[in-house]
Protein backbone atom coordinates (compact mmCIF):
# COMPACT_ATOMS: atom_id res chain seq x y z
CA UNK A 1 0.00 0.00 0.00
CA UNK A 2 1.32 3.63 -1.15
CA UNK A 3 1.92 5.88 1.76
CA UNK A 4 3.30 8.54 -0.22
CA UNK A 5 -0.21 10.70 -0.53
CA UNK A 6 -2.19 11.16 2.74
CA UNK A 7 -3.70 14.55 1.93
CA UNK A 8 -5.13 12.72 -1.15
CA UNK A 9 -5.97 9.67 0.58
CA UNK A 10 -7.63 11.89 3.22
CA UNK A 11 -9.55 13.77 0.19
CA UNK A 12 -10.93 10.72 -1.66
CA UNK A 13 -12.41 9.75 1.94
CA UNK A 14 -13.67 12.67 2.56
CA UNK A 15 -15.78 12.68 -1.12
CA UNK A 16 -16.35 9.29 -0.20
CA UNK A 17 -18.39 9.69 2.42
CA UNK A 18 -20.06 12.91 1.03
CA UNK A 19 -21.45 10.82 -1.52
CA UNK A 20 -22.52 8.13 1.29
CA UNK A 21 -24.03 11.07 3.12
CA UNK A 22 -26.05 12.32 -0.34
CA UNK A 23 -27.31 8.63 -1.02
CA UNK A 24 -28.59 8.52 2.41
CA UNK A 25 -30.27 12.06 2.36
CA UNK A 26 -31.42 11.34 -1.18
CA UNK A 27 -33.09 7.64 0.24
CA UNK A 28 -34.57 10.15 2.98
CA UNK A 29 -36.21 11.89 0.60
CA UNK A 30 -37.48 9.09 -1.74
CA UNK A 31 -38.99 6.73 1.23
CA UNK A 32 -41.25 9.55 1.75
CA UNK A 33 -43.04 9.26 -1.52
CA UNK A 34 -42.23 5.07 -2.76
CA UNK A 35 -42.16 2.28 -0.31
CA UNK A 36 -38.74 1.66 1.41
CA UNK A 37 -38.07 -1.85 -1.10
CA UNK A 38 -38.64 -0.08 -3.96
CA UNK A 39 -36.15 2.26 -3.26
CA UNK A 40 -34.02 -0.23 -2.19
CA UNK A 41 -34.10 -2.46 -5.41
CA UNK A 42 -33.94 0.35 -7.32
CA UNK A 43 -30.64 1.29 -5.44
CA UNK A 44 -29.06 -2.28 -5.49
CA UNK A 45 -29.79 -2.74 -8.90
CA UNK A 46 -28.30 0.63 -10.04
CA UNK A 47 -25.03 -0.95 -8.13
CA UNK A 48 -25.32 -4.45 -9.33
CA UNK A 49 -25.36 -2.83 -12.80
CA UNK A 50 -22.51 -0.12 -12.52
CA UNK A 51 -20.57 -3.50 -11.43
CA UNK A 52 -20.92 -5.87 -14.66
CA UNK A 53 -20.24 -2.49 -17.09
CA UNK A 54 -17.40 -1.27 -14.58
CA UNK A 55 -15.83 -4.29 -13.42
CA UNK A 56 -17.35 -7.19 -15.99
CA UNK A 57 -14.96 -6.67 -18.91
CA UNK A 58 -11.98 -7.31 -16.86
CA UNK A 59 -12.94 -9.35 -13.86
CA UNK A 60 -15.34 -12.13 -15.75
CA UNK A 61 -16.30 -14.82 -13.73
CA UNK A 62 -13.55 -14.03 -11.07
CA UNK A 63 -16.02 -11.55 -9.80
CA UNK A 64 -18.63 -14.31 -9.00
CA UNK A 65 -15.89 -16.66 -7.43
CA UNK A 66 -16.02 -17.66 -3.88
CA UNK A 67 -14.38 -20.27 -1.77
CA UNK A 68 -17.63 -19.83 1.48
CA UNK A 69 -20.62 -19.15 -0.84
CA UNK A 70 -23.12 -19.47 2.19
CA UNK A 71 -20.75 -16.89 5.01
CA UNK A 72 -20.74 -14.55 1.93
CA UNK A 73 -24.78 -14.92 0.98
CA UNK A 74 -24.96 -14.55 4.93
CA UNK A 75 -23.32 -11.42 4.90
CA UNK A 76 -24.95 -9.87 2.26
CA UNK A 77 -28.22 -10.71 3.43
CA UNK A 78 -26.99 -9.10 6.83
CA UNK A 79 -25.94 -5.25 5.29
CA UNK A 80 -30.16 -5.86 2.80
CA UNK A 81 -31.40 -6.36 6.13
CA UNK A 82 -29.44 -3.19 7.17
CA UNK A 83 -30.79 -1.30 4.45
CA UNK A 84 -33.86 -1.86 5.07
CA UNK A 85 -33.99 -0.95 8.73
CA UNK A 86 -32.19 2.56 8.27
CA UNK A 87 -34.28 3.36 4.75
CA UNK A 88 -37.77 2.22 7.33
CA UNK A 89 -35.39 4.67 10.06
CA UNK A 90 -35.01 7.81 8.28
CA UNK A 91 -38.92 7.53 7.49
CA UNK A 92 -38.96 8.65 11.25
CA UNK A 93 -35.68 10.44 12.22
CA UNK A 94 -33.76 12.68 10.80
CA UNK A 95 -30.63 11.62 8.63
CA UNK A 96 -28.26 13.05 11.17
CA UNK A 97 -29.19 11.02 13.86
CA UNK A 98 -29.82 7.84 11.91
CA UNK A 99 -26.60 8.16 10.94
CA UNK A 100 -25.29 8.94 14.05
CA UNK A 101 -26.73 5.74 15.72
CA UNK A 102 -26.06 3.27 12.42
CA UNK A 103 -22.38 4.33 13.41
CA UNK A 104 -23.02 2.21 16.53
CA UNK A 105 -21.96 -1.00 14.32
CA UNK A 106 -18.03 -1.02 14.37
CA UNK A 107 -18.92 -0.21 18.08
CA UNK A 108 -20.44 -3.18 18.58
CA UNK A 109 -18.50 -5.13 16.65
CA UNK A 110 -15.87 -4.65 19.03
CA UNK A 111 -17.63 -6.14 21.90
CA UNK A 112 -18.48 -8.99 20.12
CA UNK A 113 -15.06 -9.56 18.48
CA UNK A 114 -13.12 -10.54 21.74
CA UNK A 115 -15.52 -13.84 22.10
CA UNK A 116 -16.52 -14.41 18.05
CA UNK A 117 -13.18 -13.87 16.67
CA UNK A 118 -11.08 -14.04 19.69
CA UNK A 119 -9.36 -11.02 19.35
CA UNK A 120 -8.00 -9.37 22.60
CA UNK A 121 -10.69 -6.25 23.11
CA UNK A 122 -9.15 -5.24 26.19
CA UNK A 123 -10.13 -2.53 28.78
CA UNK A 124 -9.78 0.47 26.80
CA UNK A 125 -11.69 -1.40 23.96
CA UNK A 126 -14.63 -2.01 26.31
CA UNK A 127 -14.31 1.42 27.50
CA UNK A 128 -14.55 3.15 24.25
CA UNK A 129 -17.50 1.13 22.92
CA UNK A 130 -19.64 1.89 26.70
CA UNK A 131 -18.80 5.79 25.49
CA UNK A 132 -20.14 5.38 21.97
CA UNK A 133 -22.82 3.78 23.62
CA UNK A 134 -23.30 6.89 25.97
CA UNK A 135 -23.51 9.26 22.71
CA UNK A 136 -25.90 6.88 20.98
CA UNK A 137 -28.25 8.07 24.52
CA UNK A 138 -27.56 11.46 24.42
CA UNK A 139 -29.30 11.16 20.92
CA UNK A 140 -31.85 9.18 22.09
CA UNK A 141 -32.68 10.20 25.16
CA UNK A 142 -36.70 10.82 26.01
CA UNK A 143 -36.36 14.83 25.91
CA UNK A 144 -34.92 14.70 22.60
CA UNK A 145 -38.29 14.55 20.94
CA UNK A 146 -37.07 11.72 18.79
CA UNK A 147 -40.19 9.08 17.37
CA UNK A 148 -38.99 5.72 19.54
CA UNK A 149 -40.14 3.73 16.56
CA UNK A 150 -37.37 5.44 14.28
CA UNK A 151 -34.86 5.24 16.91
CA UNK A 152 -35.67 0.92 17.08
CA UNK A 153 -35.52 0.58 13.32
CA UNK A 154 -32.02 2.43 13.29
CA UNK A 155 -30.78 0.26 16.62
CA UNK A 156 -31.78 -2.46 14.26
CA UNK A 157 -30.14 -1.31 11.29
CA UNK A 158 -26.34 -1.00 13.48
CA UNK A 159 -27.36 -4.41 14.42
CA UNK A 160 -27.98 -5.77 10.81
CA UNK A 161 -24.39 -3.76 10.24
CA UNK A 162 -22.20 -5.30 12.85
CA UNK A 163 -23.03 -8.47 11.74
CA UNK A 164 -21.93 -7.40 8.14
CA UNK A 165 -18.59 -6.56 9.48
CA UNK A 166 -18.01 -9.21 11.80
CA UNK A 167 -18.54 -11.49 8.54
CA UNK A 168 -16.51 -9.12 6.79
CA UNK A 169 -13.10 -9.88 8.67
CA UNK A 170 -14.21 -13.20 8.62
CA UNK A 171 -14.31 -13.52 5.16
CA UNK A 172 -11.18 -11.49 4.12
CA UNK A 173 -8.51 -13.93 4.67
CA UNK A 174 -10.31 -15.73 2.21
CA UNK A 175 -12.85 -13.91 -0.07
CA UNK A 176 -11.69 -11.00 -2.90
CA UNK A 177 -13.06 -7.89 -2.12
CA UNK A 178 -14.69 -7.41 -5.62
CA UNK A 179 -16.61 -10.98 -5.31
CA UNK A 180 -17.88 -9.91 -1.78
CA UNK A 181 -19.12 -6.62 -3.11
CA UNK A 182 -21.11 -8.17 -6.12
CA UNK A 183 -22.43 -10.66 -4.25
CA UNK A 184 -23.55 -7.97 -2.32
CA UNK A 185 -24.93 -5.98 -4.89
CA UNK A 186 -26.92 -9.24 -6.63
CA UNK A 187 -28.25 -10.59 -3.34
CA UNK A 188 -29.85 -6.77 -2.61
CA UNK A 189 -31.05 -6.66 -5.74
CA UNK A 190 -32.78 -9.98 -6.11
CA UNK A 191 -34.34 -9.75 -2.47
CA UNK A 192 -35.82 -6.13 -2.92
CA UNK A 193 -36.94 -6.71 -6.37
CA UNK A 194 -39.09 -9.89 -5.57
CA UNK A 195 -40.36 -7.48 -2.59
CA UNK A 196 -41.01 -4.18 -4.62
CA UNK A 197 -43.92 -5.08 -6.17
CA UNK A 198 -46.05 -5.45 -3.43
CA UNK A 199 -45.15 -1.75 -2.11
CA UNK A 200 -45.43 0.12 -5.49
CA UNK A 201 -48.78 1.92 -5.89
CA UNK A 202 -48.91 2.81 -9.43
CA UNK A 203 -47.19 6.16 -9.31
CA UNK A 204 -45.13 7.29 -12.45
CA UNK A 205 -42.03 9.07 -10.99
CA UNK A 206 -41.55 12.37 -11.92
CA UNK A 207 -38.38 13.41 -13.84
CA UNK A 208 -36.58 14.87 -10.93
CA UNK A 209 -37.40 11.52 -9.19
CA UNK A 210 -36.21 9.54 -11.70
CA UNK A 211 -32.98 11.66 -11.68
CA UNK A 212 -33.16 10.88 -7.69
CA UNK A 213 -33.72 7.17 -8.26
CA UNK A 214 -30.63 7.19 -10.81
CA UNK A 215 -28.23 8.53 -8.57
CA UNK A 216 -28.62 5.92 -5.82
CA UNK A 217 -26.41 3.46 -7.10
CA UNK A 218 -23.97 5.81 -7.98
CA UNK A 219 -23.59 7.17 -5.04
CA UNK A 220 -23.14 3.92 -3.77
CA UNK A 221 -21.13 2.90 -6.36
CA UNK A 222 -18.36 5.73 -6.76
CA UNK A 223 -18.33 6.02 -3.06
CA UNK A 224 -17.13 2.30 -2.59
CA UNK A 225 -14.77 3.30 -5.10
CA UNK A 226 -12.90 6.68 -3.73
CA UNK A 227 -13.35 5.09 -0.19
CA UNK A 228 -11.07 1.61 -1.33
CA UNK A 229 -9.06 4.13 -3.14
CA UNK A 230 -8.40 6.26 -0.05
CA UNK A 231 -6.83 3.45 1.90
CA UNK A 232 -4.51 2.31 -1.06
CA UNK A 233 -3.17 6.09 -0.34
CA UNK A 234 -2.64 6.18 2.74
CA UNK A 235 -2.40 4.18 6.24
CA UNK A 236 -5.51 2.99 7.39
CA UNK A 237 -4.91 4.89 11.07
CA UNK A 238 -4.57 7.84 9.11
CA UNK A 239 -7.40 7.44 6.89
CA UNK A 240 -10.13 5.28 8.82
CA UNK A 241 -11.14 8.73 11.62
CA UNK A 242 -11.89 10.31 8.50
CA UNK A 243 -14.92 8.19 7.71
CA UNK A 244 -16.97 9.42 10.44
CA UNK A 245 -17.05 13.29 8.91
CA UNK A 246 -20.08 10.76 6.84
CA UNK A 247 -21.50 12.44 10.13
CA UNK A 248 -21.25 16.03 9.74
CA UNK A 249 -21.79 15.93 5.70
CA UNK A 250 -25.34 14.21 6.97
CA UNK A 251 -26.16 16.83 9.02
CA UNK A 252 -25.30 19.68 6.93
CA UNK A 253 -27.55 18.09 4.52
CA UNK A 254 -30.08 17.17 6.39
CA UNK A 255 -30.03 20.54 7.52
CA UNK A 256 -30.18 22.17 3.93
CA UNK A 257 -32.45 19.52 2.80
CA UNK A 258 -34.56 19.55 5.49
CA UNK A 259 -34.29 22.12 7.37
CA UNK A 260 -33.61 20.03 10.76
CA UNK A 261 -30.33 20.93 12.78
CA UNK A 262 -29.33 18.88 15.92
CA UNK A 263 -29.69 20.32 19.09
CA UNK A 264 -26.56 20.60 21.53
CA UNK A 265 -26.91 17.31 23.23
CA UNK A 266 -27.50 15.59 20.07
CA UNK A 267 -24.61 17.17 18.21
CA UNK A 268 -22.63 16.24 21.42
CA UNK A 269 -23.76 12.90 21.29
CA UNK A 270 -22.70 12.46 18.04
CA UNK A 271 -19.62 13.88 18.57
CA UNK A 272 -18.93 10.99 21.25
CA UNK A 273 -20.26 8.38 18.49
CA UNK A 274 -17.85 9.66 16.40
CA UNK A 275 -14.66 9.97 18.39
CA UNK A 276 -15.30 6.60 19.95
CA UNK A 277 -15.24 4.84 16.48
CA UNK A 278 -12.45 6.71 15.56
CA UNK A 279 -10.53 5.54 18.43
CA UNK A 280 -10.90 1.83 17.34
CA UNK A 281 -10.47 2.51 14.01
CA UNK A 282 -6.78 3.67 15.12
CA UNK A 283 -6.46 0.97 17.64
CA UNK A 284 -7.95 -1.92 15.57
CA UNK A 285 -5.59 -0.46 12.27
CA UNK A 286 -9.01 -1.33 9.92
CA UNK A 287 -11.26 1.51 8.09
CA UNK A 288 -14.73 1.51 9.50
CA UNK A 289 -16.75 -0.64 7.22
CA UNK A 290 -19.20 0.59 5.36
CA UNK A 291 -23.39 -0.08 5.32
CA UNK A 292 -23.68 1.53 2.22
CA UNK A 293 -23.69 -1.22 -1.32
Amino acid sequence: MSTAHPLRGAALCLTAVLLFACMDATTKYLVAHYGVPLVMAVRYLGNLLLMVLVLGPTEGRRMAETQRTGLVLVRAAALACASLFFGLAVMHLPVAEATAINFLAPLLVVLAAGRLLKEDVGLAGWLVALLGLGGVLLIARPASGLDPLGVALALCAACSNAIYQLLSRILATTERTVAMLFYTALTGSILFSLSAPWFYDGRVPSAFEALLLASLGVYGGAGHFLFTAAFREAPASLIAPFGYFQLLWAGLLGWAVFGHLPDGLSLLGMAVIAGSGAIVAVRSGRPPVKRTA
